[in-house]
């Protein structure tokens, strides 16, 4: 059998387990929290007082604060480029096999879809009330991000695809709290709030995501262990990767966001060193048995990856000067 079908036979049979995923790590439309809860309600005269707030507790917030909430942001406005990846893996069907029929992963990429559009909506907002950046600039941003696509190095392939979104899921999860801790050290309270409420959804879709490549290991499991260290031999890419200011090429303002990004502590080369040993850890890949001899050398390769990168980033220093990005320096903040 022809390894695309031995994925594709995979697929199909952690399909019927799908909708128990759904039910599980998704929550429904009526009952999920939506941006307005979060922002204010300019329907009501108070709304006007807490836009009022939030740009009195914006201007405790400092440049590198606002690179990375902005870049954030951008980050997940992006979602036509995600979910047309994820639509176009193996063994997701965008429609069933009679008319009004879902194929269960592609109403997993759809619903997913929906929960994660509610992040750029809620922070896009806030940046726009807070009045400390320059959103034209940042939509020149979002839009070239979108135009630009995204390589992750995954292909077709869902093995390596659900190894990216368990990876992908918990970076963000760490970054959006990690940026509600600052802001609520400052006392903004109500930014705080949304970004721990949004990193909790990206924990719910790490944990769905993580199960999704748990069950493959127990139909599949060397292929499953070469898709995986392939991954990481190729490291897990950001979404935001081909990030650019307006006039810029593409992927030239990545860098000088991911250095804000480590300035900041909101996520560090550490971080993503701890988040292979938690995927090493959850799969259990250390215990994994009658894998092929490739297999076995990639688990080995794997177990040994964490050692091997922490020694790497001990003796990389991160650059200390801000960029002067346009979607921030217009405010003349410093």
């Amino acid at each position: 059998m022809a390894l695309s079908n031995i994925r594709l036979e995979v697929m199909n049979t952690v399909e019927k387990s799908v909708q128990g995923f759904i039910d599980k790590y998704l929550i429904p439309v009526e009952e999920i929290w939506q941006p307005t809860d979060l922002l204010p309600n300019l329907q009501q005269e108070e709304g006007f007082e807490q836009v009022h707030q939030i740009r009195e507790e914006a201007k405790e917030l400092g440049y590198d604060f606002w690179v990375v909430l902005v870049a954030d942001m951008v980050t997940e406005e992006a979602l036509p480029t995600y979910e047309s990846w994820l639509m176009d893996m193996e063994g997701v069907e965008q429609h069933g096999k009679s008319r009004g029929e879902q194929n269960s992963w592609a109403k997993w990429v759809r619903h997913w879809t929906g929960e994660e559009n509610r992040h750029g909506d809620t922070l896009n907002k806030y940046l726009y009330l807070s009045g400390r950046v320059n959103m034209k600039e940042i939509e020149k941003t979002t839009q070239h991000l979108i135009n630009d696509g995204f390589d992750i190095g995954t292909g077709r392939d869902p093995y390596r695809n659900f190894v990216y979104t368990s990876f992908q899921e918990l970076a963000t999860n760490i970054s959006h709290k990690r940026v509600g801790q600052l802001a609520k050290k400052k006392g903004n309270k109500m930014l705080a709030k949304m970004c721990n409420i949004i990193a909790g959804d990206e924990m719910r879709h790490y944990m769905a995501y993580r199960e999704f490549v748990k069950t493959i290991f127990e139909h599949d499991p060397s292929e499953m262990m070469l898709a995986f260290q392939d991954m990481m031999k190729k490291k897990i890419v950001m979404p935001a990767q081909f990030i650019r200011e307006s006039g810029q090429g593409i992927a030239e303002a990545f860098e000088n966001f991911s250095n804000a990004a480590q300035r900041l502590g909101v996520y560090t080369t550490h971080d993503y060193i701890d988040i292979l040993k938690k995927l090493n850890a959850y799969w259990e890949i250390d215990k994994m048995r009658e894998l092929s001899d490739d297999a076995e050398k990639a688990r080995d390769y794997l177990m040994a990856l964490p050692d091997r990168m922490t020694r790497i980033a001990e003796r990389i220093a991160v650059p200390q000067d801000s960029h002067k990005f346009k979607w921030v320096e217009a405010n003349g903040m410093v």
